[in-house]
């Protein structure tokens, strides 16, 4: 299956070098190129991507309000969100309102192309370990009201879902989930769907920042750093 991958950033020549080195892959197609987030819906209607890769930091409209507005959408795109920063706040932010991962701009560009491609087949290119990191470091504990309503969220699932979004939530894999509770993998892919809908979320990433929040009532300090998958 080929990729279909719109480029969004303001720097026409990072855009150039996106488009160059991205299109070299034989399964990823550039259908579109942005310069800001206020084009992102039209170029999004006009191209159909299957993956948005989004500047975070643009002049008009941010990368994070343009994820915000785009993920709210019906059958929206997946996005990875561009950073020049390994420990953002707004990339955690971008995580919270749906991007399914982030990547640096150094990263080099074997990595890039891996994660347009697992993010493609619907795997975060974030593990819910580092993402607890990221938000350890830049905003500290979660503060009382938001650790609350975490834990009001989770209680309006069954047992065994929070057993499962606790365990997505500890970067656990489907494989890693299915074996510590006794299921199938098809199983548990069918309880994190349920789980999103329940919770009006978009990926795992989201389940795992609030498991985060929801600490240290639900939490587990030996979580492993694997990429969820």
């Amino acid at each position: 299956m080929t990729i279909r991958l719109l480029v969004v950033d303001d720097d026409p020549l990072v855009r150039a070098g996106l488009t160059f080195m991205l299109g070299g892959a034989d399964d990823i197609e550039i259908v579109g190129e942005g310069a800001d987030g206020t084009e992102v819906a039209a170029l999004v209607d006009r191209t159909t991507p299957d993956v948005v890769l989004m500047d975070i930091r643009m002049p008009v409209m941010d990368g994070l309000t343009a994820t915000e507005l785009l993920r709210a959408r019906p059958q929206a795109p997946q996005v990875i969100v561009l950073t020049t920063f390994h420990a953002d706040e707004q990339v955690l932010r971008a995580l919270r309102v749906g991007a399914a991962g982030f990547v640096v701009k150094d990263t080099p560009p074997a990595e890039i192309v891996t994660a347009v491609r697992r993010v493609a087949a619907g795997d975060p290119v974030l593990s819910p370990a580092v993402t607890r990191q990221l938000m350890t470091h830049v905003t500290g504990a979660p503060t009382a009201d938001r650790r609350a309503g975490a834990a009001r969220k989770l209680a309006l699932l069954g047992e065994r879902e929070r057993e499962v979004a606790l365990a997505v939530g500890r970067g656990r894999s489907n494989a890693q989930i299915a074996a510590g509770l006794y299921l199938s993998i098809p199983t548990v892919k069918a309880h994190v769907s349920r789980i999103l809908a329940k919770l009006g979320m978009n990926n795992r990433v989201q389940i795992a920042l609030l498991v985060h929040d929801a600490e240290p009532a639900t939490g587990d300090p030996g979580a492993p750093d694997g990429v969820v998958g």
